[in-house]
């Protein structure tokens, strides 16, 4: 099985995961970076999936396409995704579309960086917030 291959049978049932497994994928090097942090090493990467998994009841990716670049010195993917997140804190779910970019050197992730609308993840789910945010929206569209 190919290193995407492996990333994307991960992913698409994340929430089913143990932090260990993060290591059949990515690099003792790796570094991992989305909109809320970064992180470097697959120890600090373990431990933010730990925190993540522990508050996540489920948490799907569907993969919707997956572009190869190679150049000479590794392989490149962009991957976009639809992800479906359902916090055990609050049990309406989550819908976010998004891609990442990843960077693959001897068979594992050296680099995976993370696109989304942090707002949509997080802002927009405080009801207070999500009221305010419409309103600036429905202001600036018109």
């Amino acid at each position: 099985m190919t290193i995407i291959q492996r990333f994307c049978n991960l992913y698409e049932a994340l929430h089913t995961i143990s932090p260990d497994d993060l290591e059949t994928i990515y690099s003792s090097d790796v570094t991992f970076i989305d909109p809320i942090t970064t992180h470097h090493g697959i120890a600090n990467v373990k431990n933010y999936f730990s925190q993540l998994l522990a508050e996540t009841e489920f948490c799907r990716f569907s993969i919707l396409s997956i572009t190869e670049a190679v150049s000479h010195q590794s392989v490149n993917y962009t991957v976009t995704w639809n992800m479906s997140l359902v916090l055990k804190a609050r049990k309406h779910p989550i819908v976010l579309e998004g891609a990442t970019l990843l960077k693959v050197d001897n068979d594992r992730i050296v680099y995976h960086r993370d696109y989304y609308d942090l707002g949509a993840m997080v802002y927009e789910n405080i009801p207070i917030l999500r009221w305010l945010i419409l309103k600036i929206k429905q202001r600036l569209a018109s």
